[in-house]
């Protein structure tokens, strides 16, 4: 990966399934302007929108900032063709188009009605926005990998990987598939609360409905996790493994160890338990900067 594509992604991201303006009301979308122009003042490299976004959702957080890069954090290639995607790109003002990364996955079978064949699934996606006009530049889009073929896929046909809910050994083995050009931009959750008992509480308050999605568990399970992990919403081991819990400080500590381990960029989804992490958690945004403010 070059100088100039790590200095667009930055090297600490926010993730965040709240950034749907599309699914809230005028209220709802003005909260979410001011958050993202807040996030961009705040420094933060790339703005990664959660939870199966539309383009349309993504235009808008484009819009609402100056120069902050943007990344869908997946759009899944079921909900939207690829034509519908292509055209809605090309619709984005010409002088924001370039900050803008196209993030595609296949989501998974129990969301999914006709899920099938996920991996030839995508090469006919990533076929069809090469073949759309204007195209979608390869440059321009990374993939959801977890497995060997699906992180190949985004060496070859992407600009790389943004792997989600991984440990920092998923994050070594996925840069030596990947190898040293492509990107790794791996999501990291983050529960900001020093009484770990209460943070584990929370974590597992999200994990829990990971835990049924088998993309994840068998990949859990390939890095050496038992069921037994999975059981009440996951294991000590397996939290510890996959969140950072604690102060900004112990944020911080975990985040070094997935750049450590070969990520150019982290992502961190704030989780809180008053909101379930699906709210806008500006204050931990806040302190978060503050902690990685040399990073930023």
């Amino acid at each position: 990966m070059t100088s100039e594509t790590r200095e667009g992604f930055g090297r600490i991201g926010i993730w965040s399934s709240a950034l749907h303006g599309s699914r809230t009301d005028d209220a709802g979308k003005g909260a979410i302007a001011e958050a993202v122009a807040e996030l961009e003042e705040l420094r933060y490299g790339t703005l990664w929108i959660g939870g199966s976004p539309s383009p349309d959702d993504a235009a808008a957080v484009v819009a609402a900032t100056r120069t902050v890069t943007v990344a869908t954090g997946i759009l899944s290639i079921w909900d939207h063709t690829a034509e519908e995607v292509a055209a809605r790109i090309a619709a984005i003002d010409a002088s924001a188009r370039g900050r803008f990364v196209l993030g595609l996955g296949v989501s998974h079978g129990p969301m999914v009605p006709q899920y099938a064949k996920p991996y030839s699934a995508m090469v006919a996606y990533l076929d069809a926005l090469d073949a759309a006009t204007p195209p979608v530049d390869s440059g321009r889009r990374v993939l959801a990998a977890l497995g060997p073929k699906m992180l190949k896929l985004a060496t070859d046909r992407a600009l790389g990987a943004h792997p989600y809910l991984v440990t920092t050994e998923h994050t070594a083995e996925a840069r030596e598939a990947l190898g040293p050009n492509a990107l790794l931009a791996p999501e990291l959750s983050v529960v900001l609360d020093t009484d770990l008992d209460r943070a584990r509480t929370t974590a597992r308050n999200m994990l829990g409905r990971y835990l049924q999605l088998p993309n994840y568990t068998d990949n859990l399970l390939r890095l050496g996790f038992a069921e037994s992990d999975f059981e009440g919403g996951g294991s000590v081991r397996l939290l510890d493994a996959l969140f950072a819990l604690g102060d900004a400080e112990r944020v911080r500590a975990r985040t070094r160890e997935y750049l450590d381990a070969g990520a150019d960029h982290v992502a961190l989804q704030v989780l809180t338990a008053d909101e379930g992490g699906v709210g806008l958690p500006r204050a931990e945004w806040r302190e978060l900067a503050g902690a990685f403010a040399d990073e930023l």
